[in-house]
């Protein structure tokens, strides 16, 4: 079996001894806590604080430069709204005045054919008068000649 004569709690001394030793250690703890606040603790929390800090006052600047930047985007989204709509205009009226310049050349353009078209036909027409009046002469003296051959 196991040897258990070092916890022997029936003899004296036993398991909660209370003897000079423990008000010793216990000055011996706070002691040291108090360095160790002193030389450790309070510097190590004073560079979190300082951490802290910084990363709070980053964090401020992020979300205020994120504002504005999301006031910047939503500026120039309603601009290049307002930019396409105006280009947009400006489109629909250039196709407006174009499609009439086209329109007036168009009908310049056939009058002046129809016009070209019917100095042509009066043309013809006067070439086709005077064929038909040559062909007419020539089928009397045709005619003329054929009488006088059958005449003879």
């Amino acid at each position: 079996m196991a040897n258990f004569s070092i916890l022997d709690v029936n003899g004296p001394g036993g398991l909660f001894d209370i003897d000079a030793t423990l008000p010793l250690v216990a000055i011996q703890f706070i002691l040291l806590m108090f360095i160790l606040n002193a030389i450790l603790f309070t510097p190590l929390l004073t560079v979190i604080d300082d951490r802290n800090e910084f990363i709070l006052t980053n964090l401020s600047k992020a979300a205020e430069m994120l504002t504005e930047a999301n006031e910047i985007t939503t500026k120039y989204q309603e601009d290049l709204i307002n930019v396409r709509k105006t280009a947009q205009l400006e489109i629909a009226n250039s196709q407006k005045v174009n499609k009439e310049l086209f329109e007036i050349e168009l009908n310049t353009s056939q009058t002046h054919i129809n016009e070209l078209l019917n100095t042509a036909l009066e043309h013809l027409s006067e070439k086709k008068d005077k064929a038909l009046n040559n062909l007419d002469t020539n089928v009397k003296s045709l005619c003329v000649e054929i009488e006088n051959q059958l005449s003879i």
